[in-house]
C-alpha cells in the first residue's frame, strides 16, 4: 500500500500545481512557466518518491516499465489505479478551486487536453505517441544499469518541460493519460469527447518508448534496474 499511496500521491500533486500553473496563471506565465513548471515538479517528485516507487505517476511510464519488466503486471495494475484516481482527485480540486474557490480558469477547460485549433486529430495523435515515447525512453534508460546516473531526476524533468514547449501550443500536452482523463471528466464537452486521443497515444508512445529503450540498451529483469537517484545516495 506505501507504493500505491505514493503514486496517488505523486499525480496529485503533479496535476493540481503542474496543471493548475495553466488553469490559473498561463495568461501571466504564458507556455514557457507552464512548461517548467511541470518540469520543475516532475523533478522535485522523482527524487522524493523515486526511492519507492521510481515516481512514475503517469500510466505510460509503468507501461514502459512493465514491458521493460521493471515492474510485474500486478504491480502495474496497482500503479494503474493510484495514479487515475490521483489525476481525478486533482481535477476535483482544481474544479473546486474555479467553482466555490471563486478563482478564473484561464484556459476555459481545466487545462484539459483537445486538438482541432492548431493541429488535427491525425497531428495530435502523432505528437503525442512522439513526445511520451521520447519521455519514457528517458526514464527508461536513465534509471536503467547502464544508463543510470546521479541526475535521473534532473534529466527526466527537462526532458518534459521541453516537451511541454513543443506540446503545449498543438493539443496543451498529455503524454500521461492520468494527467488527461481527470481534466477531462470535469471539463466536459469536446475534451471529454476527445479524450481517448490522449489516453491511447500515450500509451502508444510508451510501448514505442519502452522499444527503443530495449534496442539500444538491452532487457533487464525485475530487480535489475535502478530507481531515480537521490543527490546524495545510488538508489533514488
Amino acid at each position: 500500500m506505501r507504493e500505491f499511496w505514493a503514486e496517488m500521491l505523486g499525480t496529485f500533486i503533479l496535476v493540481f500545481f503542474a496543471v493548475g500553473s495553466a488553469v490559473y496563471g498561463i495568461e501571466t506565465i504564458g507556455f514557457v512557466g507552464v512548461a517548467l513548471a511541470f518540469g520543475l515538479v516532475l523533478l522535485a517528485l522523482a527524487y522524493a518518491l523515486g526511492p519507492i516507487t521510481g515516481c512514475h505517476v503517469n500510466p505510460a511510464v509503468t507501461l514502459g516499465a512493465l514491458l521493460a519488466k521493471r515492474v510485474d503486471i500486478e504491480t502495474a495494475g496497482r500503479y494503474w489505479t493510484a495514479q487515475f484516481i490521483g489525476g481525478i482527485a486533482a481535477a476535483a480540486m482544481l474544479k473546486f478551486m474555479t467553482t466555490a474557490g471563486d478563482v478564473n480558469d484561464q484556459t476555459g477547460v481545466l487545462g484539459a487536453n483537445d486538438y482541432g485549433i492548431t493541429v488535427n486529430l491525425g497531428g495530435a495523435i502523432v505528437i503525442e505517441v512522439l513526445m511520451t515515447a521520447l519521455l519514457v525512453f528517458t526514464v527508461l534508460a536513465v534509471t536503467s544499469k547502464r544508463g543510470q546516473t546521479p541526475v535521473a531526476g534532473a534529466a527526466i524533468g527537462l526532458v518534459l518541460a521541453i516537451i511541454h514547449l513543443v506540446g503545449l501550443p498543438l493539443t496543451g500536452t498529455s503524454v500521461n493519460p492520468a494527467r488527461s482523463l481527470g481534466p477531462a471528466l470535469f471539463a466536459g464537452g469536446e475534451p471529454l469527447k476527445h479524450v481517448w486521443v490522449f489516453i491511447l497515444a500515450p500509451l502508444a508512445g510508451g510501448l514505442l518508448g519502452a522499444v527503443a529503450q530495449l534496442a539500444v540498451y538491452r532487457s533487464e529483469g525485475k530487480g535489475e534496474a535502478v530507481e531515480p537517484q537521490r543527490p546524495e545516495t545510488a538508489e533514488a
